[in-house]
């Protein structure tokens, strides 16, 4: 059942896919498009740097040893606690989660109260995974097939197929998220092909 966070904004739509799916080219294409776009992945960053309320409890529950010699979090051994232990991981996951997506409504008022015509997208890797899907009218699905994901993930980052397999599987099934998109965008053919369907489904729902 969807409970849209805002009803009054009908030009709104979250966008999401998997590892090597190009659902950052693809957003940069709705963009080019006229549409605004917010990057929770720049917001997840903003809202962890030194001082924030968020980095507060980061440090004050993982210790001062996370910290880089700036202040900022030291990533790589943030990374690896959280992947050796998943407790660890929901942890971080409720410092940050709550912090993240009051960021993203913010700005979603901010930019529908300055321009109400233009149509707002919301980049979020994990949209399906953490139930945001819901609160959107619309959801766009940057697509590929699991076997042209593998092949563009081992040369994207030069990875053995076992390698790319895992990371991969550590995600949700793009066949699985194909069940929760209202909007998709099939990634396989060239790139021009790609911004013809990221404008169709621009001009449907703006």
């Amino acid at each position: 059942k969807r409970r849209f966070f805002f009803p009054h904004m009908k030009k709104i739509a979250a966008l999401t896919g998997g590892i090597a799916t190009g659902k950052s080219t693809i957003a940069r294409m709705f963009q080019a498009c006229g549409a605004h776009l917010i990057d929770a992945d720049v917001v997840a960053r903003q809202i962890v740097a030194p001082g924030q309320p968020a980095w507060r409890e980061i440090v004050a529950h993982f210790g001062q040893e996370i910290l880089r010699e700036t202040g900022e979090l030291d990533r790589k051994q943030l990374g690896a606690i959280i992947f050796q232990y998943p407790e660890e991981r929901e942890v971080l996951n409720q410092i940050t989660h709550p912090c993240v997506i009051e960021d993203i409504r913010r700005e979603e008022a901010r930019l529908h109260s300055r321009s109400p015509e233009k149509l707002i997208i919301v980049d979020v890797p994990l949209l399906i995974e953490t139930g945001m899907h819901t609160d959107y009218p619309a959801v766009i699905l940057a697509y590929l097939p699991e076997a042209a994901q593998l092949r563009r993930l081992m040369e994207r980052d030069q990875l053995s197929e076992a390698d790319a397999r895992r990371r991969i599987q550590a995600q949700m099934p793009i066949e699985e998220k194909l069940r929760c998109a209202t909007h998709v965008v099939n990634n396989a053919g060239s790139l021009e092909e790609t911004f013809r369907q990221a404008q169709a489904i621009y001009a449907a729902l703006s």
